[in-house]
């Protein structure tokens, strides 16, 4: 090898490195599980503005990310036509994005985290993604969830809270009537309530929290 040779080698190996050394790499993360009107949404609000255990914390709203990319006049950048319209689909069915339509949530996904400009330590707090076994499978590509906090209560106490609004997140929902919620607080049985033995398999720490 020439020694001009020698140098472009060099070059390209630093450049690799340099990239390596750039990319985000696998953010680390709590979910959050429970039920709809749970409260979710305000202790993920709250774990964003006051960080946790001293590391800087992203909440990952899946919904309220889904509603803004939907309300967009035009896809955002990475998102295409289809991916639109699944979006939109599963917003006006109310039906959890299947397997088939991961890469669709991991866009979703990652054009959070560019926006946030999250970075390695930071602390990703995962609401609504994943909502089942398969999404839990893929997502472990991209995320390490490191602690499952399990939100827990009964469709009459949910109901009363979303009445409330308890957590000061219902404003604006129209998805909120008596018949959505017991299809959502039933889907949350059969479908994403399961994610807990999946991640205690995993010995993945789980706090349980009742709510009121």
């Amino acid at each position: 090898m020439t020694e001009r040779a020698g140098m472009r080698a060099g070059m390209r190996a630093r450049m690799r490195a340099g990239m390596r050394a750039r990319r985000p790499g696998k953010l680390e993360a709590i979910l959050l599980l429970g039920p709809t009107g749970s409260g979710k949404t305000p202790l993920g609000q709250a774990l964003e503005k006051k960080g946790y255990e001293g590391r800087r914390c992203a909440h990952f709203d899946f919904g309220a990310n889904l509603r803004e990319i939907a309300a967009l006049k035009r896809p955002p950048r990475g998102f295409t036509a289809h991916d639109m319209s699944v979006i939109r689909d599963s917003l006006r069915t109310g039906a959890l994005l299947e397997n088939e339509n991961f890469p669709v949530a991991a866009k979703v996904l990652e054009r959070f985290r560019r926006k946030k400009r999250m970075a390695r330590g930071d602390l990703l707090i995962l609401n609504g993604l994943p909502r089942h076994k398969g999404q839990a499978a893929d997502m472990e590509r991209i995320v390490k969830v490191v602690k499952v906090i399990y939100l827990k209560a009964t469709l009459a106490e949910v109901r009363d809270r979303i009445r409330r609004n308890a957590g000061g997140d219902r404003e604006g929902r129209v998805d909120d009537s008596p018949s959505e919620i017991a299809i959502k607080y039933f889907d949350f049985l059969k479908r994403i309530k399961p994610l807990l033995h999946f991640y205690s398999t995993r010995r993945i720490p789980i706090n349980e929290i009742k709510t009121f």
